[in-house]
């Protein structure tokens, strides 16, 4: 059943707590976490468990368990001790893909190998990437640009999501903010693949696109995932630049008057609150 199988593997869990000292020790099985996670409203998934197997040392590396996180943070917002349980989810999902004691998901093995490949997860050719920037009339960005604005893989290629790219483009423009593209050497931040456990990859993705964004001081990204991983994730790596969040930049564009409303817009908006931007990044104001 995949259980722990040596003493490697055991190092690597306890990496998560630093200094040999695995963090979902301070774990004391209350079940926030469990009642918090909502997958629950889907079906049963049950994080003290997963948490209990690990102080045990009796983690099943081939259940399908450890891959349904979708690391939203409300387990760890919630939790009384301060257990970082995304960190243990990250550890045990990178003994699966850097040791090989389980079987990774064909959908996530499928979805590194594209980024590595061709730069996005869906496998959609790299020459295409920058299509929606002619659609918008962007300019590519040279070092002389205040920002590069960075799409991600979405709505590079996703004709209904793509419409939020080119909205925001429109947005910028039309508030006289000085940016460019990469157009199609741009590839993706390479979140999701840190996240599956394969940290080998993410820092080779990471350090290549610090290469590319060189001359950049500051990013612009349309998707939360992205902003976290520039600015949390890939500074270790080298990364020197400022990484912006659109709803941040539009936010101080308001209160500097660069970009006023005309008119009142009569219509309910709902507002999606992303984990990433809130949970994971506290900007809840934006």
């Amino acid at each position: 059943m995949g259980m722990v199988p040596d003493e490697e593997t055991i190092e690597t869990l306890m990496e998560v707590g630093g200094e040999g000292k695995p963090l979902f020790n301070m774990c004391y099985q209350c079940g926030s976490c469990t009642g918090t996670c909502p997958w629950n409203l889907v079906k049963p998934f049950t994080v003290r468990k997963i948490m209990h197997k690990a102080q045990l040392g009796l983690i099943e590396f081939d259940d399908e368990e450890i891959w349904t996180c979708t690391t939203c943070g409300a387990c760890v917002a919630r939790c009384p001790r301060g257990v970082e349980i995304i960190d243990v989810m990250v550890a045990f999902r990178k003994v699966v893909a850097e040791m090989g004691v389980a079987k990774v998901p064909d959908s996530l093995r499928l979805s590194v190998k594209n980024i590595q490949g061709v730069g996005n997860p869906q496998g959609e050719p790299r020459d295409k990437r920058g299509d929606w920037c002619e659609a918008a009339g962007v300019e590519a960005f040279t070092p002389d640009k205040e920002y590069l604005y960075f799409s991600c893989c979405v709505p590079a290629y996703d004709g209904k999501i793509r419409r939020m790219a080119l909205s925001a483009a429109e947005v910028l423009k039309k508030a006289g903010v000085d940016f460019g593209v990469m157009g199609n050497a741009e590839r993706c931040c390479g979140e999701s693949v840190r996240k599956a456990g394969n940290e080998k990859v993410f820092q080779n993705l990471a350090r290549s696109n610090i290469r590319t964004f060189a001359g950049a001081m500051k990013v612009i990204t349309a998707y939360p995932h992205c902003y976290h991983t520039f600015k949390n994730e890939y500074p270790g790596l080298g990364a020197e630049f400022e990484t912006i969040h659109y709803t941040q930049l539009l936010d101080q564009l308001i209160r500097d008057r660069k970009l006023t409303l005309r008119r009142e817009v009569k219509k309910k908006v709902i507002y999606q609150d992303p984990c990433y931007l809130g949970r994971h990044n506290g900007e809840y104001g934006a």
